[in-house]
């Protein structure tokens, strides 16, 4: 009868790395998606509570963009967005939920009409054209909470290391490996037999600096950056850890406590219950590291960002129509990408359904308290609304951004209204309610919403401009909210690719793997921009964040052989070879050098070596102590 094969670590190991959320994890990783209706929404970048379906203004629907113009002027294919616009129509009609549909869609049409009501009969106002006179609306006196900048000693020299713990703290770094070796314990105790030696602040310092080290070199599977055989022998890790190590802390690592755990999901199905307890630890760390340790300048925008991912939970939401993941709501500054706030997605609440998610998430990344006054937002058209901007002044904030003309309070008038046959850099503009709405036509006819931008001030912009059948460049006019949506609106996508760029590969089918792995690429690329603004200061020039990220591997790796080393157990004194006398005074119990002695010479010495007790002359001429012990 064959033997049963035994089973390596690395066997046992691929095991738990292909074996289901199901069969390791409880049930709260295995979730189904959003409701299919909310699902569409996120898809189509729609906000239900302020986007009305009105059929006459449908050739407004290319204002949804951003005001960003194409430079070659040519206007992009827009047979993919209306594909699946019809499939998410025909889904939402076949679907069980379309009579709540139709009830969201009357009440927001009653709310609808009971603004227009309020402000007035809208028929009365008209768009004026670029050179009717616009009053200079008074913008918020900017009164940050601090000075702009890293709120850090600047005449301190930082390290890379040193602004890194700024995020991933110490006492962090202990937590996270309390909770690793408790998840291990616990995964040998139900059956998965692997070798596991207990984590440790040095050996997670190395793992951390090869996770960075997968976002330099690329390789087709984390393995191969073991293998000694050309054209994969690196050095490193090899030399700093084994792979069987590595690979038994990246499938054990955990962030929450596991006993912990166990009592939030007892509470699944109550409103007590937390569906992100699993990052909760490092979640609130990081957030609250990114909010103290940097104020932005008076630019700030805010924005989706979307974290790719294949793990089975509720939170996951379509990028498209193929791909899914988390969607993250990211206040960054719009000159240096700097993610100030944000807060992950977890699905809707009654506030969000009564207020809509376009307002709530803005107002909850706007913490007033900790960012002061003053500040300029800029958003694209999922959260412009007369609603949002007006609670914006009321704090004493400024906001700009492009809008829809579905929106719920977007004057409905079309007296002189900007013609379809409009040239670039026309123009029509209306205040409402203290709103400036603007209407301007540049590769596309674009509606811009601002609170503190004058209606035109006379600006170009040059584009490029089709004449006589070929393209030339001209200067076209350009109002100040647009010129200025397009420079500042894009902090959260300058912070985007600055994490692609080197985003560390931590490919794992546990959602909170995920989120631990994204968190640790926020927390390198605000400690790269924190360096950069400090090298500025000082009139250096400032390191490419490649660079960047190659120095703080080194010094993790540094960090880790001091922590090894402080914690390496201390020699004893019995155990060291020591000078000592055999009497009280250097005169007291002499006794005959061994060394001496076995030299023919005959000289007596009161010191001796408290280890090998031999007597050894030990003087200023003769230092026989030493010959002793490095020929032994």
């Amino acid at each position: 009868m064959a033997q049963k094969k035994k089973k390596t670590d690395v066997d046992v190991l691929g095991e738990i790395r292909w074996t289901s959320d199901v069969e390791v994890e409880d049930s709260s990783d295995s979730c189904v998606e959003m409701e299919e209706e909310e699902d569409e929404d996120f898809l189509l970048r729609r906000d239900p509570v302020y986007d009305q379906e009105d059929p006459e203004l449908s050739r407004s629907s290319s204002s949804d963009n951003d005001a960003e113009e194409e430079e070659d002027g040519c206007k992009p294919s827009s047979e993919p967005v209306k594909r699946q616009v019809a499939s998410a129509s025909k889904r939402r009609s076949s679907s069980s939920a379309n009579v709540t549909q139709v009830k969201k869609c009357q009440d927001v049409s009653r709310r609808a009409g009971q603004a227009t009501s309020t402000h007035g009969n809208e028929d009365k106002n008209m768009w004026h054209s670029p050179d009717e006179p616009d009053t200079d609306p008074q913008a918020p006196k900017f009164a940050p909470k601090h000075p702009p900048g890293p709120q850090i000693d600047a005449t301190k020299s930082w390290s890379p290391l040193n602004l890194f713990k700024l995020f991933f703290s110490t006492s962090t770094i202990r937590t996270i490996i309390q909770n690793t070796n408790m998840k291990a314990k616990r995964t040998i105790a139900a059956g998965k037999k692997f070798k596991w030696i207990p984590l440790t602040v040095d050996n997670f310092y190395i793992f951390l600096s090869i996770i960075i080290f997968t976002g330099l070199v690329q390789v087709p599977s984390r393995t191969d950056l073991w293998r000694t055989k050309w054209p994969y022998n690196f050095n490193f890790p090899r030399q700093c850890m084994s792979r069987d190590k590595f690979e038994a802390i990246f499938w054990s690592i955990h962030l929450s406590n596991i006993k912990e755990d166990d009592k939030n999901q007892k509470k699944k199905g109550t409103p007590q219950y937390d569906r992100l307890f699993k990052i909760r630890p490092l979640y609130d760390e990081i957030k609250t590291a990114c909010r103290s340790v940097f104020q932005p300048g008076r630019e700030i925008c805010v924005d989706e960002r979307v974290v790719a991912s294949k793990a089975r939970l509720g939170l996951r939401q379509h990028m498209d129509k193929h791909q899914l993941g988390y969607k993250l709501f990211v206040l960054a500054d719009s000159n240096c990408g700097y993610t100030w706030n944000f807060f992950i997605y977890d699905g809707k609440t009654e506030r969000v359904q009564q207020e809509g998610l376009s307002f709530t998430s803005v107002m909850d990344l706007m913490e007033f308290k900790l960012i002061g006054k003053g500040y300029h937002l800029y958003v694209d058209s999922f959260y412009t609304s007369p609603s949002l901007f007006h609670k914006l002044s009321a704090n004493h904030t400024g906001a700009c951004g492009t809008i829809r003309q579905t929106r719920v309070g977007f004057p409905k008038t079309t007296r002189n209204n900007l013609p379809k046959s409009a040239e670039r850099g026309d123009m029509r503009w209306l205040r409402k309610d203290g709103l400036l709405f603007l209407k301007w036509k540049g590769a596309k006819e674009v509606t811009v919403c601002s609170t503190f931008h004058k209606a035109y001030s006379g600006d170009t912009m040059r584009r490029r401009v089709k004449e006589g059948g070929q393209w030339i460049f001209k200067n076209i006019a350009v109002p100040d909210a647009v010129r200025d949506c397009n420079k500042f609106m894009g902090g959260v996508g300058l912070s985007d690719a600055l994490i692609q760029y080197y985003s560390v590969k931590g490919k794992t089918m546990k959602w909170y793997k995920t989120f631990f792995y994204h968190f640790l690429d926020i927390a390198v690329v605000n400690s790269y921009i924190l360096f950069k603004m400090l090298a500025v200061g000082r009139g250096e020039a400032p390191m490419l964040q490649r660079k960047f990220r190659e120095v703080l591997m080194q010094e993790l790796i540094d960090e880790s052989r001091a922590v090894a080393a402080a914690a390496a157990p201390k020699p004893s004194p019995s155990n060291m070879c020591l000078p000592a006398y055999y009497g009280s005074t250097a005169t007291d119990h002499r006794r005959q050098c061994v060394l001496c002695k076995a030299e023919g010479k005959i000289t007596k010495t009161p010191v001796y070596c408290s280890k090998c007790n031999v007597a050894l002359c030990f003087v200023s001429d003769r230092n026989c102590f030493k010959d002793f012990h490095l020929k032994v």
